[in-house]
């Protein structure tokens, strides 16, 4: 049953689903945003211990949907999954809430049996829903489908409101939830989350008479495919090596080409059958993503810096602003999503007319040049708080070494708004860029492994992130205890260094990256 569509482009069931969304993120923000507070302060863990925990919960969190993606697109089905998943979710959040109420009486270990299973739950339940609402724009006006150009533009539409969503969510999640954590406690501030996303899992229960249940047409087995383009790969090397065909390649080469796009739409969209049955095959879809998969990856590193080493940044600076008013440290957070609502709606009005007439092209940026554009405002964003964080250095410095310093010579938490502000405007290109890259890149039965592939990556680059923490304390205690990047120390932290080393790292990340498009689009030009 196709759904009616609003004023705004989208679908009744559509718009449904993008607020179910944002109230998930409010969820997971509550608990996401403050949780290395939480873990400092009150589980008195030390500062790298924390970050190195909240770094690798989250790299859990993100690749997780790659296993539940495979279960949504080739065993199961999209709705199942975020039915099955909720469930999980909303028992891992109820558990967390038991364990602030309880911890007096319960180890320190079990707190992490709650968040993983938080983990789990979100794993299944994110991509899934991210599909399925990209789902309820497959039939437009009850006919099967619309043309190339109209999919791909109301898509967009759907992936920018769908960010403008979560991020909606997110703001009060970042906002609300840490004030109330760190002032109310954190018993009520882990319970408002829980019962928000069982509200919301109820509301996306009411509307299931509405929703566009796709059916995949052919069956789709993506792990024995991507296993299939390796071997294909290996065995057209050994063939090149040798001078000599094989038939091992070409009967691999036949095995992938049945695994296309399972659309009714033929001849609308001026391909005929046989140009589908050439397309290429899934496994070598994703294998051909990896390289630009593999250079976002730096980006996914800053996007974990917030959440740890700003977040700590703010506790070590002055957060009072008179009235006996202190400002939470996490709650600066929500300069990123007030930067991401306000400039999302203008992007299209304002953002997009000024780069066409700087491109003289009717689409002004690509996919793969917003993503590019993002990338560059990270790098100036790490910039910009390595310059911050020398300045906070410099004036504890000049009290002297033996004094505790003193709170009006401290500088004020407000100095870190502006490398908030520009990651938030990076988000904008980035994030939204690479979730529509990675769902329009693969078949039509594989668009929840995209959006899967599209958290992986940030999931990957908060292990590469704990990884990078670790190794940079063992190089900075060995060079002497006065040279920890991480202590706890105020005067002794070198933020600093570490902002200016993810800098140059992510530089050559965009310049490899940049790299790769000009082979991608020339390679797409090709097949084309």
């Amino acid at each position: 049953m196709a759904s009616q569509k609003s004023s705004s482009g989208l679908s009744k069931s559509c718009i449904l689903i993008i607020a179910v969304a944002s109230v998930e993120r409010f969820a997971y923000k509550g608990v996401a945003s403050n949780l290395l507070s939480y873990l400092t302060d009150h589980v008195k863990m030390s500062t790298s211990s924390a970050a190195k925990s909240v770094s690798t919960w989250s790299g859990v969190t993100s690749m997780l949907p790659l296993a539940s993606a495979i279960l949504a697109d080739s065993y199961w089905d999209r709705y199942s999954t975020i039915m099955a998943s909720s469930l999980l979710y909303i028992v891992g959040l109820v558990g967390l809430t038991s364990w602030a109420l309880l911890c007096a009486w319960m180890p320190t270990s079990s707190l992490f049996l709650p968040l993983y299973l938080i983990s789990i739950g979100q794993g299944g339940y994110n991509p899934s829903l991210q599909a399925f609402g990209a789902d309820q724009l497959e039939l437009e006006d009850g006919l099967p489908c619309s043309t190339e150009q109209g999919k791909s533009d109301t898509k967009s539409l759907f992936f920018q409101w769908w960010y403008f969503g979560i991020c909606s969510g997110s703001l009060l999640g970042n906002s609300i939830m840490s004030y109330i954590q760190d002032t109310l406690g954190w018993g009520l501030g882990f319970a408002i989350p829980t019962g928000a996303m069982a509200i919301s899992v109820a509301c996306f229960l009411c509307g299931s008479r509405f929703y566009v249940h796709k059916q995949l047409k052919i069956p789709n087995r993506p792990v024995e495919s991507i296993i299939q383009a390796v071997k294909l790969a290996v065995t057209k090397i050994k063939s090149k090596s040798l001078g000599l065909p094989s038939r091992d390649a070409v009967e691999l080469e036949l095995q992938e080409k049945p695994l296309r796009d399972g659309s009714d739409c033929s001849t609308s969209s001026g391909r005929s059958n046989s140009a589908a049955d050439e397309a290429p095959g899934v496994g070598n879809t994703i294998l051909r993503l990896l390289p630009i998969w593999t250079m976002l990856l730096m980006f996914a590193v800053i996007f974990q810096q917030p959440v740890t080493f700003f977040t700590r940044q703010g506790m070590m600076m002055r957060r009072s602003i008179g009235g006996g008013i202190t400002v939470p440290p996490a709650m600066l957070q929500s300069a990123i999503t007030i930067s991401i609502i306000l400039i999302m709606p203008l992007y299209d009005k304002l953002i997009i007319p000024l780069l066409r007439l700087l491109t003289r092209q009717e689409k002004a940026i690509n996919v793969l040049q917003r993503i590019g554009i993002g990338m560059c405002l990270s790098v100036v964003a790490m910039v910009v708080a390595a310059v911050v964080e020398s300045k906070r250095i410099g004036i504890l410095r000049t009290e002297g070494s033996h004094e505790p310093p003193q709170l009006d010579s401290q500088l004020a938490i407000f100095w870190l708004l502006p490398q908030y502000i520009l990651l938030g405007i990076s988000d904008v290109f980035t994030v939204v860029g690479m979730q529509e890259f990675f769902y329009m890149e693969v078949p039509t039965t594989m668009r929840t492994i995209g959006i899967a592939l599209y958290l992986s990556v940030f999931g990957v680059g908060s292990f590469l992130s704990a990884l990078l923490i670790s190794v940079l304390e063992w190089i900075s205690n060995a060079s002497g205890k006065h040279h920890n990047w991480f202590s706890d120390d105020t005067r002794e932290a070198r933020l600093d260094n570490y902002y200016w080393f993810l800098a140059l790292l992510s530089s050559i990340s965009f310049l490899i990256f940049a790299c790769l498009c000009r082979y991608y689009n020339h390679l797409n030009a090709a097949e084309n």
